[in-house]
């Protein structure tokens, strides 16, 4: 497994928004799709293409396309919807499926209660989103979960990551032959008592959604 850190000035400036508790939930929502274009300018770097000829208003030229099948987009219910649009807007012609997995805040193992993915991934490149990579149960358990219906690419998504979550994600899926890269914004210190990332930003969803009652 890779983890890519994305060393660039207005992807520290926003993640700075980010973390500030005096940043209301519009602004959090915009600077959080905002720096997920940043982030998936980087994590496409190794999107699959192929050769294509064109003719330009002046001349024939060689380029290159989206191969087929296109890229898989995979938010994970519910944090993960607030990063959709700043990943198409950068893959617009990617398909997107969905994955609902909650954590268990006593055990904090991870559990599917919803999909909407295509049974067989084989050959396809996976595009994971998922806010908070802390304690790696959840995106460990959504990485296998692709792997098993045969994808053999994926790259998640997070804003951040706490050593712990890399660590169990490395452990997780170490019996797993297929390229896994995390591309974020930052690496944190640390989780704290109750599996939160410290500094970190608080709960994704709630920031980005508000609270539920």
């Amino acid at each position: 497994m890779r983890i890519q850190v994305v060393d660039h000035p207005l992807v520290a400036h926003k993640l700075t928004t980010l973390r500030d508790e005096n940043t209301d939930s519009p602004t959090f929502r915009r600077l959080a799709d905002e720096l997920v274009t940043l982030l998936a300018y980087e994590a496409t770097r190794d999107v699959r293409v192929e050769p294509v000829t064109i003719t330009t208003p002046v001349s024939p030229t060689e380029g290159v396309r989206l191969t087929t099948p296109k890229p898989l987009v995979v938010p994970i219910l519910r944090a993960g919807l607030g990063m959709l649009d700043g990943m198409v807007r950068l893959l617009p012609t990617a398909e997107v499926g969905f994955l609902g997995m909650i954590r268990n805040e006593e055990t904090l193992e991870a559990s599917t209660y919803a999909e909407r993915l295509p049974e067989d991934l084989s050959g396809r490149q996976c595009y994971v989103l998922d806010p908070m990579l802390a304690t790696g149960g959840t995106l460990a358990a959504a990485i296998r979960f692709l792997v098993d219906r045969g994808a053999d690419h994926i790259t998640a998504i997070c804003l951040l990551v706490a050593p712990e979550g890399v660590a169990r994600i490395e452990q997780d899926l170490a019996d797993v032959d297929v390229p896994v890269t995390v591309v974020t914004a930052a690496m944190d210190e640390r989780l704290n008592e109750v599996g939160y990332i410290v500094p970190g930003l608080g709960d994704a969803g709630d920031r980005l959604y508000g609270v539920a009652h």
